[in-house]
């Protein structure tokens, strides 16, 4: 689960280092080794295996969680979750941590959702006092960023239809669109994580790839642990 959904934005080289194919044709060793040099998930990962006492950072509960929020981190204590993740990254602050300070604490969570829409600098260019015109970019790179869940509506050879939502940003607050169909590519470069999906599978997006099939409780926590994120995240940009 980490490589399939991870491999879309190291492949475009937005995060991790340079891995080439490791993520998508390596061994399990090869991933487990890859997975260490994300210096975002990996920190979470770290933090999430030691405050619930699962061993392996890899543990599928514990990447699950971090992906897609609820789960086994969804009842762990932000406040402790937020002071454990510092004390990790400390050592390696800089500018890719940049903004994880005491500030960010009230919208501290254990998953990726609150490293993209806190952590990351982009909510930071999103512009305030109604000037959409220059959140076009930021806007975007957030949407590609986060995990997106829908419902595939249609399959036409290796084209697909999902109906999803989009993020919305009316110069004052984050939220999500009304549902509308997207297209996509099954096959990206030679690989696709669900190459038998079909019409009224639920799947999960990351920078516009298929990662994997969602179960119902997949999906729920993935739409509450987003809705969360982004009416904490507006608190904060309404103050900016």
């Amino acid at each position: 689960m980490f490589a399939r959904y991870a491999y879309a934005p190291n492949a475009l080289g937005y995060c991790g280092p340079p891995l080439g194919l490791t993520l998508r044709d390596g061994t399990v060793g090869d991933v487990r080794s890859a997975a260490t040099k994300f210096s975002g998930a990996w920190p979470y990962l770290r933090v999430l295996s030691t405050l619930t006492g699962i061993a392996d950072p890899l543990d599928y509960r514990l990447v699950e969680s971090y992906w897609l929020g609820g789960g086994v981190g969804a009842d762990l204590d932000p406040g402790e979750f937020f002071e454990a993740l510092l004390a990790i990254i400390g050592p390696q602050a800089g500018r890719y941590w940049s903004h994880l300070t005491a500030d960010l604490a009230h919208e501290a969570a254990a998953n990726h959702c609150f490293h993209v829409f806190g952590v990351y600098p982009w909510t930071r260019f999103l512009g305030g006092g109604g000037r959409q015109n220059t959140a076009e970019h930021p806007l975007s790179v957030l949407d590609n960023c986060r995990i997106t869940w829908g419902t595939v509506v249609s399959r036409a050879g290796d084209d697909v239809e999902v109906m999803c939502q989009r993020l919305a940003w009316d110069g004052h607050a984050l939220a999500l669109s009304e549902p509308s169909v997207r297209p996509l590519d099954v096959w990206a470069d030679g690989y696709c994580a669900v190459p038998d999906v079909a019409v009224g599978d639920e799947v999960a997006v990351h920078w516009g790839r298929l990662c994997g099939r969602l179960q119902p409780e997949q999906v729920r926590a993935l739409a509450e642990s987003t809705d969360r994120q982004l009416r904490v995240t507006s608190q904060r940009l309404a103050h900016v």
